[in-house]
């Protein structure tokens, strides 16, 4: 079931203050709920409509864990990590680069 802070957000999907933000915000909310499909579905859409949102990367990476699809969640990680090297987001970089070694040793151990 749905929490209520779902239910507001996905009343705004479709409307003009639909982007980005919105799908990031669907997303996290799902995860928190444990719902890593959904997480991953809205989280997708939000960096497909803005490919530089590099928390909306870290958090599809996370998403994607949670569904158990390490090699996509490196994949997001690796992304994200670009275009956090591309704003200058030191922190959100050095975050995802820890969380894609991680998976690369887990693929390779």
């Amino acid at each position: 079931m749905p929490s209520t802070a779902i239910a507001s957000l996905e009343k705004l999907l479709g409307t003009p203050r639909d982007g980005a933000l919105l799908r990031y915000s669907l997303g996290i909310e799902y995860l928190k709920m444990e719902s890593a499909d959904k997480a991953t579905g809205y989280l997708r859409e939000a960096v497909a409509r803005d490919p530089g949102y590099s928390a909306a990367w870290r958090a599809l990476g996370k998403a994607l864990e949670a569904a158990a699809q390490p090699a996509e969640a490196l994949e997001a990680y690796r992304s994200g990590i670009a275009a956090a090297q591309k704003k200058g987001d030191k922190q959100a970089e050095k975050e995802m680069t820890v969380f894609a070694r991680r998976i690369e040793k887990s693929i390779a151990g």
